[in-house]
Formats: structure tokens, sequence, C-alpha cells
């Protein structure tokens, strides 16, 4: 059964953008990690079902867009309409690094799989590859595009994947960092993409109000989705590889089935635009934030 499991309010002062679920294998903790108009990064530590603040991070001076955690579930990094990028250990609570990128130079950040790749979107529409050993950019993708606003790493390590302000979907293939696939199946901002588990698919969401599902070997477009009344803002894939959920401005959660295509259930707890989802570890629960401020914690049958 799908159910509310936590919902915490007022947790930011203002609109909260973003957020990421990640899990320490070592201390077996799970940490929720949300970033807001409010310029705070915080930390929540998922205890004995429910939130607890474990850390505020503070420094970033405009509103937090991205934030994600690595794979070990020990670093974050979170991004700001300041330009800053900043790397949060999620054991000390400490902040390791500040990365001070061009003006308007980044956007989303997302590590990549080994955690030693921290990439970023551009207004420009190149995406910059940051080594945080060194907490400095290596290397450039350039998408020869637009504003590129949404970022995802495959599972594989293989490919990233970026969407742009006007639609345009890139795939690149990281053991050579050429182009790989263009894909033009959307009108409107990609706010969000995902890769599935075994890194075969890639879904995206865009402001248009569809999700599309993409072959990625192929670059084929497998389907598209329907359901949502306005943008949708956020999509990430189940580790079951089988399901993935969806938030929108039209203030919904929605879980589908990958396989039939189909919405298998509808969250309708937000009273304001839902601008991240995100599963844990296990695909056993989902975390959806909002304009509302406030995080919701949903249990999922698996």
């Amino acid at each position: 059964m799908y159910s509310v499991r936590c919902k915490q309010e007022k947790a930011h002062e203002d609109s909260i953008w973003t957020v990421a679920w990640g899990s320490n294998e070592r201390d077996c903790t799970e940490s929720i990690l949300t970033g807001s108009v409010d310029d705070m990064v915080k930390c929540w530590r998922w205890n004995d079902n429910k939130l607890e603040p474990k850390f505020n991070f503070e420094g970033h001076q405009l509103g937090v867009v991205s934030v994600d955690v690595n794979s070990t579930g020990t670093l974050a990094a979170s991004s700001s309409l300041d330009s800053h990028v900043r790397i949060w250990d999620l054991v000390s609570g400490k902040q390791l690094k500040t990365i001070d990128c061009d003006p308007v130079d980044t956007w989303t950040v997302t590590f990549s799989p080994d955690s030693k790749i921290l990439a970023t979107g551009s207004h420009s529409g190149k995406v910059n590859l940051i080594n945080l050993e060194l907490g400095k950019k290596e290397s450039s993708l350039d998408t020869r595009g637009k504003f590129t606003m949404s970022l995802a790493y495959s599972p594989d390590g293989h490919y990233i994947a970026c969407g742009a302000i006007d639609g345009i979907i890139n795939i690149f293939d990281l053991t050579t960092n050429k182009l790989l696939h263009t894909l033009e199946g959307h009108a409107m901002p990609i706010r969000s993409l995902t890769f599935s588990p075994d890194s075969q698919l890639l879904i995206t969401a865009s402001d248009d109000g569809h999700i599309k599902m993409y072959d990625v070997q192929h670059a084929n477009l497998a389907g598209t989705l329907s359901g949502h009344s306005s943008w949708v803002l956020s999509v990430a894939f189940c580790p079951d590889n089988t399901h993935f959920v969806s938030s929108s401005s039209d203030k919904t959660v929605k879980v589908w089935d990958a396989g039939t295509r189909r919405c298998t259930h509808t969250f309708y707890e937000h009273t304001d635009q839902v601008w991240g989802v995100k599963y844990n570890a296990t695909g056993s629960r989902i975390v959806s934030v909002s304009d509302d401020r406030s995080i919701i914690v949903y249990d999922c049958p698996i």
C-alpha cells in the first residue's frame, strides 16, 4: 500500500527547490538533504520513521537550486544562484570545499557513480566536470545548445544526459566525451531526467506537461506519458528498475509502472508545486519537497 509515513511542515523558511536521499552503508544511516530559496541546505536524519534535524549548512548567499548525495552517503554537494558549489561532509557536518564557478555557470549538480566527479550544468549549455579531489573544473562537455537545466549520470557510469531550456536532450558517451545522441521530443524546458538502474532507459520531465521514455542505446522514443496537468518538475527511477516517480506544478506526486507506462498511484498531499522527488536506496520510500515548505515521506510497496 502507498501511504504517507511522515510530513515535516515548515521545514524551511521559504520554498524548497531540491532534495536528495543518501544512504551510508558503513553506519547504516539514511540522510535526506534539502535546499531552499532561504539560502539554506539542511540535512535530516531518517530515523525510526521520522525526520530528525541533523545539520544546517550555511554559506550560500542566494537560493539553493540543486543538491546531491554521493553513492556512499558521506558527501553532499549543493549549488546556488550565487554561482558557488559547496561540498559538505555528512558525517562531521563541516564544509569541505567551496568551488567558485563563473557567473551563472552552475545549476544542477550531480555526483558521478564513483563519486570522483561532480557535474554541473551551465547557462552557456556546457556541462562542467569538476574533479572533487582537486576542487576544480577538469573538463567540460559542449552541447552547443542553450541553458542546461538538468543532468543525470547513468548508473553504469557510461553516459551523462543533460536537458536544456529549449527542450533538447543530449546524451554523452563518457568513455570518449563525445556527443552520442540528441533527442528532440519535448518543446519546452527539461526540468529533470533520470536513468533506469540498468542504464537502458532515460526518463525526461518537461514544462510541456509530458514525461518521455527513451531507449538509451538506440535513442528511440519508447513512450510518452501524460497525466500531470501542469509542468513536470522532477522524475526519479526506483531501484527496482520497474517503477519511477514524478512531481509537478499541479501539486501532485505520481508513481508510474515503467513496463505498462501507466500511473499506479497519485499523492495529493502538497498544497503547492512539488519541485523534487527521490527514492531511498531500497525503493521502499519516496521523499518530496514543495513550495509549501514541507517535506513528505511516503511508504511504497516492494
